[in-house]
């Protein structure tokens, strides 16, 4: 096992200086080195660097703005005016028409201020401002939710990189063995110790290697590319990356997985705060119907100006809003508000059931491929030792090429499964973690 995972850190690092003398080389001479990259240096740099992370963070924010949006009706307003006046072309205009008040034209200039107050909805806007904290809350659990989405795919994407490399270092190693198989035979063909149909199966063996490999270098760079993407990165580049220790055996039941979900998840969060904010809003639209006290007051000075005016004001009233009949508009929004309501609920309770079954999936998949740990490694162990049988077979022409060839193939899909086993199982993993709302 430790001359395997030297021989794969060897690969990595020639594979990282072809990919870099392939972008066009290093400047003025320097050789750029790879650097290495754990599991959680990625989920780091993905939180940094992810637009979806970014732009979720962001909304939390505007909702947050929109709760203050709300407050602002318990705070006074107040507003400046400059006004002037003239008739032309005496000072006895008059309007004639358009007009139910006193229609003559007084000549002024006046600059003033004007003060609003809301005194009491009877709780409407307090149920507007708690709505809207709740849905800032719920904002801020779906900026998790999404932070956890991210970290998922890059826990994918860094154990496709690891997979790649493994199954690219199987491909490296069958086309070593089928090229010195082939060479061998070969070698017997010319001293008439073996058939020419020998040599034909160990060359096709050989091009079946070859094509491998291909898929093989081909499946790491899309394996890198993928995880530039996770990472927010326009460009791959040749990370080390650290392998991961296998993480425990899953438990016996998903009971507790299921329980600690319900708790955890944000998007069920976000679910619950999106219809209490419902709610609030439901019983803010009720309140349309509550009068509307406000408190108004203006002052100001007046440069200029003609009798019956005067050089100042002041005045201050109450003002008292209070709701008859508008064509059943506030009877509308409330019963809209109120099926909106519920309608988050029964979406609340819809995720909360999917929630409890991707769960149950995630551990039945996990679970699945825990086992196939064992059952993998026990198959590379007899299929090495199957082909360290039929090659001494063959070597005593015991057994035919076809023999050989079997196993040889055989113990290159072993490789292969028990490569994609220990993967599957951290994905797997990996899946758990997060369905849970643990993957932090």
């Amino acid at each position: 096992m430790r001359h395997f995972q030297i021989r794969r850190g060897l690969l990595i690092f020639i594979s990282a200086g072809l990919l870099i003398s392939a972008a066009g080389g290093p400047m003025h001479g320097q050789t750029p080195q790879s650097t290495t990259l754990t599991l959680k240096d990625a989920e780091a740099m993905a939180l940094r660097n992810h637009p979806l992370v970014q732009a979720a963070t962001l909304t939390a924010q505007a909702e947050e703005q929109v709760s203050r949006e709300a407050k602002s009706a318990y705070y006074p307003t107040a507003s400046a005016n400059l006004t002037a006046a003239g008739g032309l072309p005496n000072d006895n205009s008059y309007v004639a028409a358009g007009v139910l008040s006193t229609s003559r034209v007084l000549n002024r200039q006046a600059d003033g201020l004007q003060v609003n107050q809301l005194v009491t909805d009877f709780g409407r806007t307090s149920n507007l401002v708690a709505s809207t904290k709740l849905g800032a809350r719920a904002a801020s659990q779906s900026a998790e939710q999404t932070q956890q989405d991210v970290l998922l795919s890059v826990n994918r994407a860094y154990y496709g990189v690891l997979r790649a490399q493994a199954l690219l270092q199987v491909a490296l190693e069958t086309v070593k063995a089928r090229q010195v198989l082939t060479d061998q035979i070969t070698t017997l063909e010319k001293n008439q110790l073996k058939s020419a149909l020998d040599v034909a199966f160990a060359q096709v063996d050989l091009a079946k290697a070859k094509l491998q490999l291909v898929q093989a270098q081909n499946g790491e760079k899309a394996a890198y590319a993928e995880l530039a993407n996770t990472l927010g990165m326009a460009t791959p580049q040749p990370y080390v990356l650290v392998d991961e220790p296998l993480p425990p055996p899953p438990p016996d039941d998903p009971t507790d997985l299921v329980a600690q979900a319900l708790v955890n998840r944000p998007d069920l969060a976000s679910s619950r705060f999106t219809y209490e904010s419902a709610q609030k809003f439901a019983r803010a639209e009720r309140d349309l119907w509550m009068p509307t006290v406000s408190a108004v007051g203006a002052a100001g000075l007046v440069p200029a100006y003609q009798a019956p005016l005067m050089d100042h004001y002041e005045a201050a009233g109450v003002n008292v809003n209070i709701p008859i009949f508008n064509g059943f508009l506030f009877s509308a929004r409330h019963q809209e508000a109120s099926l909106r309501a519920k309608a988050a609920d029964q979406d609340m309770r819809d995720l909360a059931d999917r929630i409890a079954r991707d769960v149950r999936v995630a551990w039945a998949n996990a679970v699945t491929s825990y086992q196939n740990l064992d059952v993998t490694a026990q198959l590379l162990n007899q299929a090495t030792l199957a082909l360290n049988l039929s090659q001494g077979r063959y070597k005593l022409s015991l057994a035919s090429i076809v023999e050989l060839s079997e196993s040889q193939l055989n113990l290159t899909q072993a490789q292969i499964d028990n490569t994609n086993a220990k993967y599957d199982f951290q994905i797997e993993q990996a899946i758990v973690t997060y369905e849970t709302g643990q993957l932090r």
